[in-house]
């Protein structure tokens, strides 16, 4: 294969896949070895990085996926909008998701004793939009379930591993953004989570937005292919 067939080859997987591919994969399609598969993403990347493209290709989840450009979000968030209606989430989901995020992995009574309120709804909720996931269960007396975020969190948030979560400031804007609500999270609950870092890293897991909102469209291939939220505010194909 040539570099201009591997380059292609590469293009169009990363284009068609629901999810980030990893270099793993994509070595295993084309039949090379990944030294080579990662000097020809290295030159994808960089063509679709210059200021005329509207799509850019980035590291995401542990793969690369195709991403709309900041520039072009406010377009297309019409365009996904006209489509269908933005997904939304409740404060009490959104500070749930925050302290689950920022404390994880953590368990049901540990989430409730931040938040001081019974969680068990809202976190069912979280597991059911795939915002969270299971993580085993904490050794403690009644072996209470562990959740930590999924890769769809750090696909709509734009992450590549959990050290690249934001300031509980930043985290509030990304949430209004992303996911579609108009108020904010309530600063002082989160205070104790913010002094904490991160656990432990979720397994394979940049602006999500376009992730968020490439998933409400096939169209999204110009950006958005799995839902929608932010690195900053990115929405992916």
């Amino acid at each position: 294969m040539t570099p201009a067939e591997l380059t292609g080859a590469l293009e169009a997987i990363i284009y068609a896949a629901d999810e980030p591919v990893t270099v793993e994969q994509l070595a295993a399609a084309v039949g090379e070895e990944k030294t080579g598969v990662r000097a020809a993403l290295d030159l994808l990347v960089a063509s679709y990085a210059i200021e005329e493209r509207g799509v850019e290709i980035r590291r995401v989840a542990g793969g690369y996926k195709f991403y709309t450009k900041p520039q072009h979000h406010d377009a297309v968030r019409r365009f996904i909008k006209a489509l269908r209606p933005p997904l939304r989430l409740t404060m009490p989901a959104l500070e749930t998701l925050a302290v689950i995020a920022y404390k994880q992995p953590a368990t049901q009574p540990e989430v409730q004793e931040i938040r001081g309120v019974n969680c068990a709804g809202v976190i069912q909720t979280l597991l059911e939009k795939r915002l969270i996931t299971t993580a085993g269960r904490k050794h403690v007396l009644g072996r209470p379930i562990l959740y930590r975020t999924s890769k769809e969190f750090m696909m709509r948030f734009g992450l590549s591993d959990l050290d690249e979560l934001p300031s509980l400031k930043e985290f509030e804007q990304l949430a209004r953004d992303a996911l579609g609500t108009d108020e904010g999270l309530a600063p002082a609950e989160f205070e104790p989570v913010a002094e904490s870092a991160p656990a432990a890293a979720a397994p394979d897991a940049d602006d999500a937005i376009g992730a968020s909102e490439a998933s409400e469209s096939e169209t999204s291939r110009e950006e958005t292919s799995s839902s929608s939220v932010p690195s900053t505010t990115d929405e992916s194909h």
